[in-house]
């Protein structure tokens, strides 16, 4: 089996690696597609040691599923956490918490970024009909923009703005536009800004952004330079909802977070079955992200070319 091996903050093509084994409910799924995350990208630079095959959004194929056999042949998307089912997390109904946890292609798992890759059953979703490979891919993705409406109350009166207008920020600024809410997303560059006039959203320069602007800011740009932004933005007594996975320390003022009674918040996972039906319902396009397609066999490339500056979705396929 090939498949984009990262060790040691290096990345290699490797051929030969054992198909995975499946236990008692998992099952074995060929990859049809993979999307590259910033996430990737920064575990590439440091953000979480690990060793393994990389990725954790898909779209695939099951191959075998002993535990449901009818699955076989069905595509699914897949959770990225595998859970325990039996840690005080898990037992409470927090399982993307579970303390025994391990993450797909981040954390003790291996990846999607391979012809095949295993995943619990429990953690799969099937795929509509109606959608294409290209719109499933983004699953997992808009799954994470949804966290945040799970989080917190977005209202039609609000005040919002979307600091980065990148792979994750695009979503999420599609999403929000559905509450009603005043949004405005930061868009530096030309590409995401005819994007988000496509998309009927509102979008503004940095050098627009002004003192206690937004009721909630989201920050979703990778960067210590895009903290400082929303931190800025952001009015007392407003939240801050941090989306950024990133390698390296942010600098913050922690008294000035009290004396503006700012809502720090962290967001990461969400619901998939939600993101399914606004994938299905045409309420989101996520088609427009899509940057580029590159074969496996041209992993480093498609790395490459994920980490230029102003590139969205680049996808790979077998």
């Amino acid at each position: 089996m090939r498949g984009i091996w990262l060790e040691n903050q290096q990345v290699t093509l490797k051929d030969g690696l054992p198909l995975p084994q499946i236990v008692a409910g998992e099952a074995l799924i060929r990859m049809r597609l993979a999307g590259i995350c910033s996430t990737d990208l920064e575990m590439t630079r440091g953000y979480y040691p690990y060793r393994g095959i990389l990725g954790h959004e898909f779209v695939g194929e099951v191959v075998e599923a002993p535990g449901d056999p009818s699955l076989a042949g069905k595509r699914v998307v897949g959770e990225i956490n595998i859970t325990c089912g039996h840690c005080r997390a898990c037992l409470a109904g927090r399982p993307t918490h579970c303390e025994n946890r391990r993450t797909l292609g981040i954390h003790d798992y291996d990846g999607v970024f391979a012809e095949f890759l295993k995943l619990p059953i429990r953690n799969l979703h099937l795929v509509p009909d109606s959608l294409s490979d290209e719109q499933a891919v983004f699953t997992e993705l808009l799954a994470a923009a949804l966290e945040i409406q799970e989080q917190i109350q977005v209202r039609p009166g609000m005040r919002v703005l979307v600091v980065g207008a990148g792979r994750l920020g695009l979503l999420i600024a599609q999403t929000l536009k559905l509450t009603g809410c005043d949004l405005q997303v930061v868009a530096r560059r030309q590409a995401p800004q005819e994007l988000l006039d496509q998309f009927g959203i509102r979008w503004i320069t940095p050098q627009d952004i002004s003192a206690h602007m937004a009721d909630l800011v989201v920050e979703v740009t990778g960067s210590a330079e895009g903290f400082a932004l929303s931190r800025q933005a952001v009015r007392p007594r407003g939240t801050l909802l941090l989306k950024s996975t990133f390698a390296g320390d942010v600098s913050l003022n922690l008294s000035a977070i009290v004396v503006d009674e700012i809502t720090l918040l962290g967001s990461r996972c969400g619901p998939f079955a939600p993101a399914l039906r606004l994938l299905e319902s045409g309420l989101v396009d996520p088609l427009p992200l899509v940057s580029a397609r590159y074969p496996l066999a041209e992993g480093f490339a498609a790395l490459e070319k994920a980490a230029e500056p102003g590139v969205l979705k680049v996808l790979l396929y077998p």
